[in-house]
């Protein structure tokens, strides 16, 4: 609860906060500490920069939580929301309080090298710098600030495409909890992503043409995906029919955010499936799909991928046409008789 105000200042909590009233406009902002005078000098500071920017022409000293929650609050309904909120709070203490002008490039380098210090994979440590730029970026755009310091990210080893073998998927399927088994069994049938399983409404799902869609703002691409239904697909929507009033998958009578926390992570350690997350299924889905003749442009479709490129990495589960090709040199290779006469 708010205490008392004295002077513009008031807590909320430890932490102080400003209420002032500029140009008939009431302004609320956190100095981010507990500390009384240093609190007094921040809503100075604040007045100081409001009057120049009246009487001077100033551009507003745009601070990291402003621009946080001006970018996450236009980014709420996307489907990475969840992992960026996440990388906020990890970033709140490298950077709250901290003006948008003073992000230099030796200060991401820093905030760079800490996430380092962890022991996290470069992939980690790129996904923290990207929201980074992202913001900066958002904050160019918005003329908050001149220019975005350049952001330089970690090289990324290749990845191999990791998919379940089918002794694999049952021993997985087995070891998850029971209301996380239809939700694996789904990514499998249609390879939808996680955000996009959860979020899955009834109204979303057309039973008798067998097939259900994502919105745009749903998407990753931001366009629809049409959703095809196979018969297993549509058995396991059934067994859910009932469960929720509006969502498809739910927990206790309650929608899923994530099913990819520890529970799911010692799942998969009991299934011993190495190096597996919860987006192989949707890589599983797609390798699974080309080896059983699915044509590219068909998955890039099906899996709402916006370029054909980006399926090609599944291109190589497909290579039985060049089986033939390959036979020609073993022919030639069994029948010496043959290569003699070629080069005779």
């Amino acid at each position: 609860m708010a205490r008392k105000q004295d002077g513009g200042l008031y807590q909320r909590g430890e932490i102080w906060w400003v209420r002032i009233v500029h140009q008939g406009r009431e302004i609320r902002k956190s100095t981010g500490t507990t500390n009384r005078v240093a609190a007094e000098e921040w809503r100075d500071q604040l007045k100081a920069s409001l009057w120049r920017q009246v009487k001077l022409g100033e551009r507003p000293e745009y601070r990291w939580e402003e621009a946080v929650e001006k970018w996450f609050g236009e980014r709420i309904d996307r489907p990475a929301a969840y992992n960026w909120r996440l990388t906020l709070r990890w970033l709140h203490p490298h950077l709250h309080g901290t003006k948008l002008v003073d992000i230099t490039r030796e200060r991401i380098e820093n905030i760079k090298k800490a996430k380092q210090r962890e022991g996290v994979k470069p992939r980690t440590v790129n996904d923290v710098l990207n929201v980074v730029r992202s913001v900066l970026r958002a904050a160019h755009e918005w003329e908050w600030i001149d220019r975005v310091p350049v952001v330089k990210t970690m090289a990324e080893p290749a990845r191999r495409v990791r998919f379940l073998t089918e002794t694999e998927e049952t021993r997985l399927i087995q070891e998850v909890p029971q209301h996380v088994k239809p939700i694996v069994r789904f990514a499998l049938c249609t390879g939808l992503r996680m955000s996009n399983i959860l979020s899955l409404e009834w109204s979303q799902i057309d039973m008798a043409r067998r097939v259900a869609w994502i919105h745009p703002d749903q998407a990753k691409a931001r366009k629809a995906i049409p959703v095809p239904l196979n018969s297993d697909a549509a058995t396991i929507l059934r067994e859910q029919m009932g469960q929720h009033l509006t969502h498809v998958f739910s927990y206790r009578g309650e929608p899923l955010l994530r099913v990819n926390g520890r529970a799911w992570r010692e799942a998969v350690a009991r299934a011993g499936v190495e190096n597996f997350t919860f987006h192989c299924l949707r890589h599983t889905w797609a390798s699974r799909h080309i080896q059983s003749g699915t044509s590219l442009h068909a998955l890039m479709e099906m899996g709402g991928w916006s370029d054909v490129d980006m399926v090609r990495k599944y291109a190589h589960f497909g290579a039985e046409h060049l089986v033939e090709h390959a036979e020609r040199i073993a022919r030639s290779a069994q029948n010496p008789a043959h290569n003699e006469k070629a080069t005779g």
